[in-house]
């Protein structure tokens, strides 16, 4: 009673098959780097430039006078030489991810690190601040980067990368460039649904429409300063962020909180319209990331990502027996999808988790705080960029 039943080489070639099935996103990933580089190659892509808030953020808000910062431990945990940069996770953002996929570089520097160097913009850098978003009062409120600002700095970017390469090269270098763009989230729940302003002016439904007339501002404002090739990143699912449970989630705060979800979904169908009309009337050549659809996936279905396997242990101590290739895909699924890494997982972010013990392993978790994604989310999140971006670069 209670020993472990032997497994046949039939069921051995099943637990297989299911473990393959599992690790296919890890294991597909490579083939696609390789696609988007030839890509690349044909289409002349150069860099990539990136504006947004948090999720984007690789340290410019530690150059400025705000409490919104993440350059402290535990943050930059599992970054290389576990150093904390200012990214609002345990290691690299989807932005870095995408760029080392495009053959760039392994991480998108801060545009204001005081340690930039010349040859660092060749390759893109990352206007992005944490707390920003399309609405210039969101950013106000935490005295990070509008919008426009990090539109200013894209200005300020051109000017130096034309000192190393040439004013006419560096007007082809933008242009060819891909820019990124990710926000929208601090807009409703740094903004709209925690400062009244906003919610007096208007309802849910006219502020989505206000955000979206903003973002269409921007994004012609990008073109005209060089943007040809756009990739604009979805709100996530809100509702289902730990803190927004904790905070909103009454008796049931083990569930997402749908009507805030509905509203992100909705927002994110006007971020589709928009760019759809910019393609037609610009000819932007624009992807869309839905990191809602992703994030609601890993989080409803984790399994997705090699969980089924965690949860039958006695048939993992088997995969012992296959050849060691497949070691690294042994514990790639998510263990640890509703509350974050940090502390209790519920409720910290930004300073609030500074100092704080962390989960073991943050490759298990959706979340590395009570608000944004690990690491391994974030490559998820990458993964599906690439494929957009491969989309439109051939459109």
């Amino acid at each position: 009673m209670g020993k472990t039943p032997e497994m046949g080489m039939g069921g051995l070639a099943i637990l297989v098959v299911l473990f393959m099935g599992a690790a296919m996103p890890q294991l597909s990933s490579g083939f696609e780097k390789g696609t988007i580089r030839q890509l690349v190659t044909k289409y002349n892509v150069t860099s990539v430039l990136v504006f947004g808030d948090s999720s984007v953020d690789p340290g410019n808000n530690n150059r400025l006078p705000t409490p919104m910062k993440g350059n402290f431990p535990p943050y930059g945990k599992d970054f290389f030489q576990a150093r904390p940069t200012g990214r609002f996770s345990n290691g690299r953002l989807a932005t870095d991810f995408i760029a080392e996929a495009l053959g760039f570089t392994k991480t998108i520097p801060a545009f204001l690190d005081p340690n930039l160097k010349p040859k660092d913009l060749l390759h893109g850098v990352s206007f992005a601040s944490a707390a920003s978003g399309y609405d210039e009062l969101t950013a106000n409120f935490s005295n990070v980067l509008s919008i426009p600002r990090q539109l200013q700095y894209l200005k300020h970017y051109k000017l130096h990368l034309s000192r190393v390469v040439g004013v006419k090269n560096a007007e082809w270098a933008v242009k060819n460039a891909v820019f990124v763009l990710s926000m929208g989230t601090n807009d409703f729940l740094q903004n709209y649904y925690l400062e009244p302003e906003r919610a007096k002016q208007f309802t849910v439904q006219q502020y989505q429409d206000f955000l979206s007339t903003q973002m269409l501002h921007s994004i012609k404002e990008m073109h005209r300063l060089g943007a040809r090739r756009l990739v604009v990143v979805g709100v996530p699912p809100l509702g289902c962020m730990p803190l927004v449970k904790t905070l909103r989630g009454g008796e049931e705060q083990n569930k997402c909180v749908e009507a805030i979800n509905q509203v992100a979904s909705s927002f994110n169908s006007k971020i589709k319209a928009n760019l759809a009309l910019l393609h037609r009337t610009l000819g932007i050549k624009d992807a869309y990331v839905d990191c809602y659809a992703v994030l609601q996936n890993a989080l409803s279905t984790p399994q997705t990502y090699g969980l089924l396997l965690r949860s039958i242990p006695h048939l993992i101590a088997q995969l012992s027996q296959l050849t060691d290739f497949l070691s690294p895909f042994r514990f790639a699924g998510l263990a640890e999808t509703a509350k974050g890494c940090c502390g209790t997982g519920t409720i910290e972010y930004g300073d609030t988790c500074k100092g704080l013990s962390t989960c073991e392993d943050a490759s298990k978790y959706a979340f590395w705080d009570a608000v944004h994604p690990t690491q391994k989310m974030y490559q998820i999140i990458a993964d599906e960029a690439i494929k957009s971006l491969s989309e439109a670069l051939i459109r």
